[in-house]
C-alpha cells in the first residue's frame, strides 16, 4: 500500500509538470454517465410521486429541480471521492487506467475537495426540496464511499450486493421531494427493482473484467467462485426482479407489457448462460448481459414515466 501510494505521488508530480486538468478531466471524474442514468430514476420517483399526490408539474417545480441538481451534485461528488480512493487500484486496471485522477492529471487532493465540495452542494441541494430526499442521499453517499468503496470492495464479495443499496436510492429520492412521507409503497418498489438490478448488471461486467479485478486484488464473485456460481447468482437475481417489477403493474398496460417483455428476455439470456462452458462464449454471453441491463433499467423507468399519462 505505501508503494502504491509512493507511486501515485510520483506520477502525479510527473503529471504536473507537464499540464494542468482541464475540464474534460474533471468531468470524467464525475462519471456523468452513471449521474445520467440516476437522474432518469430520479425523475421517474418524482414524477409518479406527482401522480399520487395529485399534484401539478409546474406547481412543483422549485422541489424538482431541487431534488434534480441536489442528486447530480452529490452523485457526481460521490463518484469523484470514489475515484480518489480507488486511484491507487484503477492504475492497474485496462478500464480505468486512464481516468485523471488515476494518472495523476488530476491530483489526489484536488479530486478528494472537489468531492467533498460537490457533496455538499447535493445535500444542500436536497435538503431544499425535502429533509427526507436529503436524508436518502446521504445515506446513498455513505453507503457507497464509505462502506463499498472504502471497505467492502477490497475485502469481501459481498460488496456489490451491499453497493446496491446506494445505487438504489435515486427512485426514493425522487419521491422524497414530492411526497416526503412515502405514503404509498410504489417509492419502495422501485428501489426494490433497483436493488435487484445492480447485482446482475456489475456481476456481468466482473465477468468481463475478472482478470483485471484478479491481478487488483479485488475479490469481486466472479475472481472468488469462478464463473459458474457467478452465472447462477445472476439468473436468482434476474428471476426475482421479474416477478417484483409486475408487482407495480397498476402504473398501466405499457408499463407491464415492458416488464413482462424486458423480465422475460433478461431471464431467457441469463438461462442460456448455463451452456456457455468456454471462456470465450462465456465472456460473449456477460457482454450481452451487461448490454441488456442497461437497456433494461433505461426502457423500464422510462416506461413507467410515460405509462402514467395513458
Amino acid at each position: 500500500m505505501v508503494k502504491a501510494i509512493s507511486s501515485i505521488q510520483d506520477t502525479e508530480k510527473l503529471v504536473q509538470e507537464e499540464g494542468k486538468p482541464t475540464l474534460k478531466d474533471f468531468i470524467t471524474t464525475f462519471k456523468m454517465g452513471i449521474v445520467n442514468s440516476n437522474l432518469i430514476t430520479t425523475f421517474a420517483g418524482l414524477w409518479l410521486g406527482l401522480q399520487y399526490t395529485n399534484e401539478g408539474f409546474f406547481d412543483r417545480l422549485d422541489s424538482i429541480i431541487f431534488v434534480l441538481l441536489g442528486t447530480a451534485f452529490i452523485i457526481a461528488g460521490g463518484c469523484a471521492l470514489n475515484n480518489y480512493i480507488d486511484r491507487d487500484i484503477d492504475l492497474l486496471m485496462e478500464r480505468t487506467k486512464e481516468r485523471p485522477s488515476a494518472t495523476g492529471q488530476i491530483p489526489g487532493k484536488q479530486v478528494l475537495w472537489v468531492g467533498l465540495l460537490l457533496s455538499l452542494i447535493g445535500v444542500i441541494w436536497l435538503t431544499l426540496s425535502s429533509y427526507t430526499a436529503a436524508f436518502f442521499g446521504l445515506i446513498g453517499l455513505f453507503v457507497y464511499v464509505v462502506i463499498y468503496t472504502w471497505w467492502l470492495k477490497r475485502t469481501h464479495s459481498m460488496n456489490t450486493i451491499v453497493g446496491s443499496i446506494s445505487g438504489a436510492m435515486p427512485p426514493l429520492i425522487g419521491w422524497a421531494a414530492i411526497d416526503p412521507s412515502l405514503g404509498t409503497m410504489t417509492p419502495w418498489l422501485m428501489f426494490l427493482i433497483m436493488f435487484l438490478w445492480q447485482p446482475p448488471h456489475f456481476l456481468a461486467l466482473a465477468m468481463k473484467r475478472t482478470e483485471e479485478y484478479r491481478v487488483a486484488g479485488i475479490p469481486m464473485l466472479p475472481v472468488v467462485a469462478g464463473f459458474e456460481m457467478t452465472k447462477r447468482q445472476i439468473i436468482i437475481y434476474v428471476s426475482v426482479l421479474l416477478p417484483v417489477s409486475l408487482v407495480l403493474y397498476p402504473l398501466g398496460v405499457l408499463y407491464t407489457v415492458c416488464a413482462v417483455l424486458l423480465g422475460v428476455g433478461w431471464l431467457v439470456l441469463g438461462i442460456t448462460g448455463l451452456y456457455k462452458k468456454d471462456e470465450k462464449t462465456t465472456l460473449k454471453w456477460a457482454k450481452a448481459m451487461f448490454v441488456f441491463s442497461l437497456n433494461y433499467m433505461v426502457v423500464l423507468f422510462v416506461a413507467m414515466i410515460v405509462s402514467v399519462l395513458i
